[in-house]
């Protein structure tokens, strides 16, 4: 659906173009009626009544659907909609047919589109904003972006979801009910070090490059060695892998990068749990979620805490060592039995040692 300003940036959050001034782009307002007919196809000529009506859709569906899906709202007499609105209408009523859009699936769907595609969509917008300020003649160098680039941008988003969209059905339909939510996964949480006293001493420019730096570097990672990122979290990421060796060799690099002067990776601790987690719109939950991220929190800078789950899976790998610690306490758990996971040595380091330091992994709390 494409209300009137729909790949603009509309969204409850998020500036829209009709705001160049307050975005701070007062010097492309002038482009704001043709890049906007670029991207809906055409100027609008239906109230949302209309588009309803056409698509045969009722009213207050149509409504909830463009609410949830954060787009400016509109009265009942603004001519703000296309025909592609009443497409868009049609399409859903379809999937509502076949129950794709089930009432119980519906809003967080929907919602999550809303939202993914509105920071997308100011991400592009002030992208090309800035490309056309670089050049004599902002504004028709901003309209012909809209008219070349964005057609490029919408084939290229639509390759990139078919890639993702074919590798979560890979890894969904390897598993033995692919119907339900559950599988098992190794679940990391990765949590930056002086996070607050770095950010302190950063301009906000510098701290935003600095997370993205950050956050490139381990979803980099991640993929290299077998895992994804779910989501990254202020100055945590969370990922995951299907193989818990995967994982673990994830969260050591990680660290070990974080201990190294040289490296620019920032010093990081870890935490690691493995089983049955529930998966639902792209993200994870369950207590092996909560586990792993209560590890991290107890963690040493430097150090891969583990749970149970995890020292099961990972006992017999020869590449690595696996010291039990002392039991914590952390918000819901009172008896937390966590690991340290270290590479195996390869050196003749005493036992004794090896213990002494493994215990000095979790801090006190």
């Amino acid at each position: 659906m494409t209300a009137p300003t729909d790949l603009t940036g509309a969204a409850d959050d998020v500036p829209e173009l009709t705001d160049a001034a307050d975005a701070g782009f007062p010097e492309l307002a002038g482009a704001l009626e043709t890049v906007e007919e670029v991207l809906l196809g055409e100027a609008p000529t239906l109230t949302k009544s209309e588009v309803a009506a056409r698509a045969g859709v009722p009213l207050a569906l149509a409504e909830t659907l463009w609410r949830l899906l954060g787009f400016a709202h509109a009265t009942d007499d603004d001519v703000a909609f296309t025909p592609a609105d009443v497409r868009a209408l049609e399409e859903t009523a379809t999937l509502v047919g076949v129950g794709v859009l089930s009432p119980d699936r519906q809003a967080a769907l929907v919602r999550t589109w809303g939202r993914s595609y509105a920071r997308l969509a100011e991400w592009q917008t002030r992208l090309l904003a800035d490309l056309a300020l670089d050049s004599e003649d902002p504004v028709d160098q901003l309209t012909d972006l809209a008219a070349e680039v964005l057609p490029l941008v919408e084939s290229l988003q639509s390759y990139v979801w078919r890639r993702h969209l074919a590798s979560a059905a890979s890894r969904t339909l390897a598993v033995e009910s692919p119907a339900s939510p559950v599988r098992s996964a190794a679940v990391c949480f990765v949590d930056i070090v002086g996070y607050t006293a770095r950010s302190k001493e950063l301009g906000e420019a510098e701290l935003v490059a600095w997370l993205e730096t950050f956050e490139q570097a381990c979803a980099d990672l991640a993929v290299e060695h077998g895992g994804r990122v779910i989501k990254n979290i202020g100055d945590e990421v969370l990922l995951v892998a299907d193989d818990p060796a995967d994982a673990a060799e994830i969260a050591l690099v990680m660290a070990a990068r974080g201990q190294d002067e040289d490296d620019p990776f920032p010093a990081v601790r870890a935490g690691l749990a493995h089983g049955d987690v529930v998966s639902r719109l792209g993200d994870v939950f369950g207590p092996v979620v909560n586990i792993a991220s209560r590890l991290t929190s107890v963690a040493r800078p430097g150090t891969v805490l583990i749970d149970r789950g995890a020292h099961e899976a990972l006992a017999d790998h020869p590449a690595y060592t696996l010291r039990q610690v002392r039991r914590t306490s952390v918000k819901g758990y009172a008896k937390l039995q966590p690991w340290v996971l270290r590479r195996a040595p390869v050196d003749d380091r005493s036992e004794d040692g090896v213990e002494e330091d493994a215990d000095q992994a979790v801090s006190e709390s």
